[in-house]
Order: structure tokens, then sequence, then C-alpha cells
């Protein structure tokens, strides 16, 4: 399967990308030997008005909705914050330090980051609080991850805060964009040089593994 591989495109402040964890988890464990290679959207990336209140209450509608389909827990107090501005580049921006640097752990960020916005409320726009989430990953994964896996909580800092880490985000946005992708989640099986939509959406993992399968047979 050398040749197979899939492709996620999501974003850690996408609701429904948070709920797609559920049945992403269970095609990846029906596909062990496929690698999965993350980019990342930028869902409101750049943002710089502070968000209103009809938006708030359409973004709780949507969590109601994620949470019913997938079970996902959703804590509360995530835009309470005066002044609360939702701009997805830094939660972005952090998993994208870490396919770089600490690649082996790429989901693993992406999840925590989306855990602790969604259940944990917290304000992962924040450099420090995206640092916490690689610190506390470390601590879990102490035992299990060889050493050099890891970075320090200041090589992250330095790394996330760098020209060449805010640059290649942008890279996977316009990726995403030149691929034509409006919506999160989607994720896509390439087989050889083809590439093939398995799901643009939220998608139970029997659907995406029928399509999944479909397309790694098409060549």
């Amino acid at each position: 399967m050398s040749n197979k591989s899939l492709i996620y495109v999501g974003d850690p402040m996408c609701s429904w990308c948070y709920g797609f964890g559920v049945p992403l988890q269970a095609l990846l464990q029906s596909l062990p030997d496929v690698p999965l290679n993350l980019v990342l959207g930028g869902l409101r990336a750049y943002n710089k008005e502070v968000m209103p209140d009809n938006l708030k209450a359409t973004i709780h509608q949507h969590w109601d909705a994620v949470h019913k389909r997938s079970g996902k827990p959703f804590g509360t107090g995530q835009f309470d914050r005066a002044g609360y501005i939702y701009d997805t580049e830094p939660a972005c921006r952090a998993v994208v330090t870490i396919r770089n640097l600490a690649p082996s752990q790429t989901l693993v960020m992406y999840h925590a980051v989306q855990h602790a916005f969604y259940a944990l409320g917290h304000d992962i726009t924040q450099t420090q609080v995206l640092a916490d989430i690689w610190q506390g990953i470390q601590t879990l994964q102490a035992n299990k991850v060889p050493p050099q896996a890891f970075l320090t909580r200041e090589e992250f800092v330095a790394a996330f805060e760098s020209d060449k880490m805010k640059m290649l985000t942008h890279v996977d946005f316009e990726q995403v964009q030149q691929w034509g992708i409006q919506g999160f989640p989607a994720l896509i099986a390439v087989n050889g040089e083809q590439g093939h939509m398995v799901a643009n959406g939220y998608m139970e993992a029997t659907d995406m593994l029928e399509r999944v399968q479909a397309a790694f047979k098409s060549n």
C-alpha cells in the first residue's frame, strides 16, 4: 500500500472536525497500514473581528448537533472572554509546528488542541495555552515515545512564533483553496497519482471505509 494514503483536511476550531475524530479513529483502526497526512484548513484564519453574539448563538447550535451525532463532550465559556476573537490560525499553526518538528505526534496534538477548546473551554488562540497543551502531551506520553520525538516547551514556542511556521501554515491554507475544498472535515483517498474525495463533512466510519476501499481498487 506504499502508493496509497489518506489526506485529512480539517481545522482544530471546526466543531464538525472535532466530532469527526470518532469515526476517523475507527476508520484508521481498520486501515492500520495506510498513512494519514493532515492538512490544516484555516476555517476562520486571520480573523480580526470581536465575535458577535449572534455568531456565538449559531456556533452553539452547531455544537449541539455535533454532540448529538458524535457523543463528543462540549464545555462552556469558550466565548465568554471580553473581546474574544475567533481566529483559527494560531491553533492550526500549533499543529503545523508539531507536524514539522515531531511528526509522529501530529494527530495527537490536533486532537489535544480540539479537546482543550471544546471540552475544557481553553482559549487556544493564546501561545502559552498551546504550549501547555504540548507540554501535557509530553507528560502523558513520556514512557511511550522516544525522547527524540519531542521538543521542549521553549523550543515549541520559539518554532510556533517563527516566520517559518507562519509561512508553512499559510501554505496549507493555500493548498486547501487550490483543491477547491469549501468545508471541513474532508477526507481524500490517494491512489497513486489520483485523489478521490471520500468525505466532505461528517461521515460514519463504515461508509468511509467502503469509499476508501473502492478508491484504492480504482486503478
